[in-house]
């Protein structure tokens, strides 16, 4: 059976980047059982209270988190601040205006220095602080190896070249996963993170006065959900920042909510309603409604997934990068 040329060049891909992440550093669990044996603790309390003051808070992190480890590896380059001799990446296309959370990281690293000064760094609190958030909004469990180190430096052009985008076409979305060493199941898998995400209206505005209509079943609460939207968003310019859920069933719990909203072709963003009615979308129009269908399966492979992305690392951060005092800015 012949297969496409574009489906070649990412099995290809795949193959390359597989082979390319073989040779990564390892992280193990026990990394600070010695040295800081109560950092799982003190994550989990910090990431209780910033749950319980607001759910939404979940969703921040784990969103951090993914930025973090798709730039340069899960290596805390995503905390940093622009100085005067670094160039950060909070001002990213997929960034800017809408990724949060850093404030959060500050109070859950001050405790952890309190306790275990220059000890432990700010990748592995993030990545710790994500595994928490999922729980705590009713998310799976996941073991998280550990012993990242802290970048010196940022990239605002990878940060730009490596994220997927709102708008982005499918085929474009699975070769940056592939890129990272991410399988076409994960990209689908780690997707369901959504069911706990915000949107900004500069961000789904195409999606709504555009093809939503055509993927939809056009059910009365269909059609109230897109009227909704588009009374918060309109066509013209304004309202870019106004934000809606992307799970809008269950937006502060984390389940497979957003695997059904998918089925009925009400996905908020283009990037996500691509995985089920892409043309090209065959596997992972299969994974969508195996998750939809099975929960577990779908709790199971997120877990399986984020181990796998937490473990995105590159040889440089091991070898010339620190702990950091203040996540925001490298050590002087």
């Amino acid at each position: 059976m012949a297969f496409p040329l574009t489906i070649v060049l990412l099995i290809s891909l795949s193959i390359f980047i597989s082979c390319l992440h073989a040779s990564d550093p390892p992280l193990t669990l026990d990394y600070y059982a010695s040295t800081c044996p109560n950092v799982f603790d003190i994550v989990k309390k910090e990431m209780e209270c910033e749950v319980l003051e607001d759910p939404r808070n979940a969703a921040l992190v784990v969103r951090l988190h993914f930025h973090d480890c798709f730039v340069q590896g899960c290596d805390g380059s995503v905390l940093l601040d622009d100085t005067v001799t670094l160039r950060g990446e909070k001002k990213a296309s997929t960034s800017v205006n809408s990724l949060k959370g850093f404030d959060i990281m500050d109070r859950i690293k001050n405790k952890v220095e309190s306790e275990c000064p220059g000890i432990v760094s700010c990748a592995d609190i993030l990545t710790i602080a994500a595994r928490d958030a999922v729980i705590l909004v009713g998310g799976p469990y996941w073991d998280v190896p550990v012993g990242r180190k802290d970048s010196k430096t940022a990239s605002l052009e990878l940060a730009n070249a490596n994220l997927p985008a709102a708008e982005e076409g499918l085929l474009s979305i699975i070769s940056k996963f592939l890129y990272q060493g991410l399988s076409v199941t994960d990209v689908v898998a780690l997707s369901g993170a959504h069911t706990i995400g915000m949107a900004r209206c500069a961000n789904f505005r195409a999606r709504i006065y555009g093809d939503f209509e055509a993927t939809s079943v056009k059910t009365p609460e269909s059609e109230t959900y897109l009227s909704n939207l588009r009374s918060m968003c309109p066509a013209a310019l304004g309202g870019d920042n106004k934000e809606s859920a992307m799970d809008y069933v269950t937006p502060n719990l984390f389940d497979n909510s957003y695997y059904h909203i998918l089925l009925n072709g009400e996905g908020l963003l283009n990037s996500d309603q691509e995985l089920y009615s892409s043309a090209l979308g065959i596997q992972t129009k299969e994974l969508v409604i195996k998750y939809a269908h099975d929960p577990l399966a779908f709790f199971e492979q997120f877990a399986y997934s984020m181990v796998k992305l937490g473990n995105i690392t590159n040889l440089d951060s091991f070898v010339n990068g620190e702990v950091r005092q203040n996540c925001r800015f490298v050590n002087t």
